[in-house]
Formats: C-alpha cells, sequence, structure tokens
C-alpha cells in the first residue's frame, strides 16, 4: 500500500476506490431503515474511532466518507422516490421533491449525527490538515 498517495479530496470524494477500506467499511453500510442505518453508523463510527487508535489517517477518513455517504444517500431516498432526482422520461427533468420514502429521512439523521461527530474529533481535524498540507 501506499497511504501517501490518497488525497482527502472534497466531500465523499474516491470513497468507492480507495481499498482495502472500500470493502472494510462498504460491507457496514446500509440505511434502509432507521434500525439498520443506527447498526451501520454505529459500526461505521466504531471502525472510525479504530483507525484514530491505530494512527490510521486514511482509514479513519475513509470511515468519514461513508458516514457522510449514508447521510448524502439516505436523504436522497428520502427527497425523490426510488431515489431518483431526474425522470428519464421526460427528458431528465428534476422530479418534484418530497415523493420520497419518509423513513429513509430518519436514516439520514442517524447518518448525520455519525458523521458529525467524526469530524468533531480533533485529532482526526489536525491529521486532516496535516495531510492536506503534506499530500493534498
Amino acid at each position: 500500500m501506499n497511504p501517501e498517495k490518497y488525497r482527502v479530496g472534497k466531500g465523499e470524494q474516491g470513497v468507492l476506490i480507495c481499498e482495502p477500506y472500500k470493502s472494510e467499511i462498504g460491507r457496514h453500510w446500509r440505511f434502509k431503515t432507521p434500525e439498520i442505518a443506527e447498526q451501520s453508523s454505529a459500526r461505521i463510527l466504531s471502525l472510525f474511532r479504530q483507525y484514530m487508535r491505530e494512527e490510521n489517517f486514511v482509514g479513519a477518513d475513509m470511515a468519514r466518507k461513508f458516514l457522510q455517504m449514508g447521510y448524502t444517500r439516505a436523504r436522497r431516498y428520502a427527497n425523490y422516490k426510488g431515489g431518483r432526482k431526474y425522470d428519464e422520461t421526460k427528458g431528465y427533468a428534476p422530479k418534484p421533491r418530497g415523493t420520497g420514502d419518509k423513513e429513509k429521512a430518519q436514516s439520514a439523521a442517524i447518518f448525520y449525527r455519525a458523521w458529525k461527530a467524526a469530524e468533531a474529533n480533533e485529532l482526526y481535524a489536525s491529521r486532516k490538515a496535516a495531510w492536506k498540507k503534506a499530500y493534498g
């Protein structure tokens, strides 16, 4: 592995291409119901903390990205039926908001809290700043 090649990027950028973390964390990433989202976000936040204890910034940042992605994807399904923002049958016109699954809004809120808990970790914030300065 070459961790120095890892770039923090913006938001969730790179979350689905960085192994072995994609596989390690991704298998726990679920948001179908609030109960599932609670278990999933707790497990991923636990992995985030484990990576921080191991001084593994790349793993911690990937866990943070999965938490953020849990929020954004669940929000998409809460806002739009089937999670599809555009209607292919109408020239990809935007679909109206508020047609989605109300349960997914609860899942999104659960992931949001876990994502913000990870970002609030002071050690993570300092390591992130140092990593960006050193590697981009």
